[in-house]
């Protein structure tokens, strides 16, 4: 047992002396802080170098096919799990199995058929800003958001480069089927001031009082009402969506020991608390060990649809949702 001991110790010196050789290449996906406090706390903890840049969900996975021949990056962190979905099915990104594998979520894991490696979890919903509803009455449904009464007033991300975006979309479709469903994306359309490029820009511009309704993520809701913006953030009555962001390794990644390492230590509790302590990504954790923010929203709160990860995860579907999106909808003038 001792000889077994020391040549595993040896072992994982030996490894983890490869990966400190190397450096950590990121695709960065969620807030831009969160972004940034990652390579400091890394490095601290491992001695590994690590550079990111910060790219939505739709983007990061369009880039990752782009440069499968000869990758660039090693690591894609965060993002709506949809597109890391599709990104193992095209293999792009390969599935690894980290050692606190046994710590996520089941019921994360569950959903996705293990399919990739959960990271946290968020739901969609309404950001809005009463003040800038002014007398008009605050929106409490899906339907509510095609009334004329709204032109102007609503902002959300752009389906082609936002995960968010592709998430709301998909969630329409399951909860108002495929022909209604459509119908109620052409309503919204109609009310929309601004397509934004990030998922979380449209709570920005609601409490900058630029729009009165943002639909995203409610934790990112959470986070600028938590800045102090005059934001009321909650789910609309029908049900909403959600995301398992996912973090995954790159397939054929330059720096494979040290992308592992990396993934390693972002699982870990201590990883997954900057979130939180940033006050900048109120997410759930998808380690069951992490202490979960207060801000965070309360799944057991939400009315949530039983999300088909499987069939919004498959790369010939979210195809056919984007070419519609842009062509029967986008194309509409407003």
């Amino acid at each position: 047992m001792k000889r077994l001991t020391l040549v595993l110790v040896a072992a994982a010196a030996l490894f983890l002396s490869h990966a400190q050789a190397q450096r950590v290449n990121l695709l960065c996906s969620p807030d831009l802080a969160w972004c940034e406090a990652l390579g400091p706390a890394f490095t601290e903890a491992t001695g590994i170098p690590l550079e990111f840049i910060r790219v939505s969900s739709q983007d990061a996975l369009a880039r990752i096919r782009a440069e499968s021949a000869n990758p660039v990056f090693d690591v894609w962190f965060g993002g709506t799990g949809d597109p890391h979905l599709i990104a193992m099915r095209d293999g792009v990104a390969e599935m690894y199995i980290p050692s606190t594998w046994d710590d996520i979520i089941p019921e994360l894991k569950s959903v996705i058929n293990e399919e990739y490696i959960p990271l946290y979890a968020g739901a969609i919903g309404f950001v809005i800003n009463e003040e800038a509803l002014g007398d008009l009455p605050l929106p409490r449904s899906w339907r509510d958001l095609t009334d004329p009464m709204y032109r102007g007033l609503i902002a959300m991300p752009d389906p082609t480069s936002s995960g968010t975006a592709y998430t709301t979309l998909a969630t329409l479709l399951q909860v108002f089927g495929e022909e209604d469903g459509w119908e109620l994306v052409e309503g919204i359309h109609m009310n929309v001031a601004q397509y934004t490029s990030s998922g979380s820009a449209p709570g920005q511009l609601a409490g900058r009082g630029e729009v009165a309704i943002a639909i995203q993520f409610m934790h990112d809701g959470v986070k600028f009402a938590a800045q102090g913006f005059p934001l009321t953030v909650f789910a609309p009555e029908e049900g909403v969506g959600y995301e398992i962001g996912g973090i995954s390794l790159i397939a054929n990644a330059p720096n494979r020991d040290a992308a592992i390492a990396f993934i390693e230590w972002a699982l870990t509790p201590e990883a997954q608390a900057i979130a939180g302590e940033l006050g900048d990504s109120y997410q759930i954790q998808s380690n069951m060990n992490t202490v979960q923010h207060p801000l965070a929203p309360n799944f057991d709160e939400i009315n949530l649809i039983e999300y088909d990860f499987d069939r919004w995860g498959d790369p010939a579907v979210r195809d056919q949702v984007l070419t519609r999106w842009l062509n029967d909808v986008f194309a509409i003038p407003r």
